[in-house]
């Protein structure tokens, strides 16, 4: 067991998918998953490990924003000896040809976040997406004409945000969205030289003003979910000993 992870050795997978809401960990075990067992509630953040087309897989969620993934992230590289990490989360598209529920597979991330410059003090670390599941990734999204992107995310502190001059430059310089937990993810991978990918559905528009509902978060984004399961599948394939 971890701090915050009320797994005993052997429960976790190598494997996890990490969605934000503990709701749609629940929702990707009971639907997706064979034989999903819960092995972690602590705090309410619920995480599983079943079996999807005969391999062994987790899901464990992580709350909002840096500070909380980094726990559960941290914990899982350290503690669990998890080696691939894919997120799977809701964004806000910021160009103008994103679509609502689109899929955006996060090759970098710019961030807000201060966490990164107590670890790296004067350096711009760019954490970035492992090559590998992002190349799976896209090829499987194209292969099953999801409609995909691929770029340059925010990871953001902060959800409600006035600065609509920040804002305007993001979106000049190709930025596809904004979340809240990515850069801390590719930074933990990279520090535990584990393999870590973001794939986000368009959950609202920044210029359209469009958006879900809550409950569609929670349930209804299983185009993302398959992708991340099916670029999963592919990376515990490439490494045996997964």
């Amino acid at each position: 067991m971890s701090t915050h992870i009320g797994a005993q050795e052997g429960e976790i997978a190598q494997t996890v998918l990490l969605p934000g809401d503990p709701l749609r960990a629940r929702h990707i075990a009971e639907t997706f998953l064979e034989g999903a067992v819960l092995y972690n509630e602590v705090r309410g953040m619920h995480g599983y490990t079943g079996q999807y087309k005969g391999r062994r897989i987790s899901v464990q969620g992580t709350g909002m924003g840096v500070p909380s993934i980094s726990i559960y992230a941290h914990e899982l590289l350290a503690d669990y000896g998890v080696r691939t990490l894919i997120r799977v989360g809701s964004c806000g598209a910021m160009q103008e040809y994103i679509q609502m529920r689109d899929l955006i597979l996060a090759m970098s991330c710019s961030t807000d976040s201060a966490v990164n410059h107590s670890r790296f003090k004067t350096v711009d670390f760019a954490p970035t997406a492992d090559f590998a599941l992002l190349h799976s990734a896209h090829q499987l999204a194209q292969e099953r004409g999801f409609p995909v992107h691929v770029g340059n995310i925010l990871t953001t502190d902060s959800f409600y945000n006035d600065d609509k001059e920040t804002l305007k430059q993001l979106i000049l310089h190709g930025t596809l969205a904004v979340e809240m937990e990515s850069a801390a993810l590719y930074t933990l991978a990279a520090r535990f030289q584990a393999k870590a990918l973001t794939i986000l559905t368009v959950s609202d528009h920044l210029t359209s003003g469009e958006q879900t509902t809550a409950k569609e978060r929670q349930t209804s984004f299983n185009q993302m979910i398959e992708l991340a399961l099916d670029t999963a599948i592919q990376a515990i394939a490439g490494n045996p000993a997964q």
